[in-house]
């Protein structure tokens, strides 16, 4: 098994590219060894020193390092670690993942967030997951659009100047009712 890795804009953030489906149409994001509990793949990421978060998107796992931790030393590990789980034929996901709950929408609203979330998955979505991390719409009221920020995006240091300059402006662009995009937490 070969597993190619990429850098992301986040310097504490590689992506390991298996060559294989991890979790297809949908993502998981875990923040701590806690939220991993579900996930055996993230759970081994997780017993590894050095790792604070993992992402498991449809053909791509993204992890985070500590600032403690050096990536010419947890890399391997990390390249380890997977390429084990996947000679394992365990699962990457036992139960079903918590979705994220949107915001409740206006009935006035609905077509405006249609359309929101139209050019966020056919052009927000790749762009992001070629990046290693994933956005999702949490909520849209009074011209603000919510966006949670997932895997590489988490943290990024550039995450601010995407959401900002790339994001908002394509949104407003298209759609004169969005004035402004919010980052959201859990």
């Amino acid at each position: 098994m070969f597993i190619e890795t990429e850098g992301t804009p986040n310097p504490a953030t590689l992506k390991f590219l298996p060559g294989r489906e991890v979790l297809g149409s949908s993502t998981a994001d875990f923040a701590s060894a806690e939220a991993a509990t579900m996930s055996p793949l993230a759970a081994s990421l997780f017993e590894l020193p050095g790792v604070a978060r993992a992402f498991l998107g449809a053909d791509f796992i993204t992890v985070t390092k500590t600032d403690d931790a050096s990536w010419q030393t947890l890399k391997p590990r990390v390249l380890g670690a997977i390429m084990e789980h996947f000679l394992s034929g365990r699962p990457v996901l036992e139960g079903q993942a918590e979705s994220l709950a949107e915001d409740e929408i206006a009935p006035e609203d609905e077509e405006i967030v249609s359309q929101i979330k139209e050019l966020l998955d056919t052009r927000v979505r790749p762009a992001v997951a070629g990046d290693g991390g994933d956005i999702i719409f949490r909520g849209y009221c009074e011209g603000v659009v919510r966006l949670y920020l997932q895997g590489a995006c988490s943290g990024c240091p550039s995450s601010r100047a995407t959401l900002k300059h790339g994001i908002e402006n394509m949104l407003r662009h298209y759609i004169p009712e969005v004035t402004t995009v919010e980052q959201v937490d859990l």
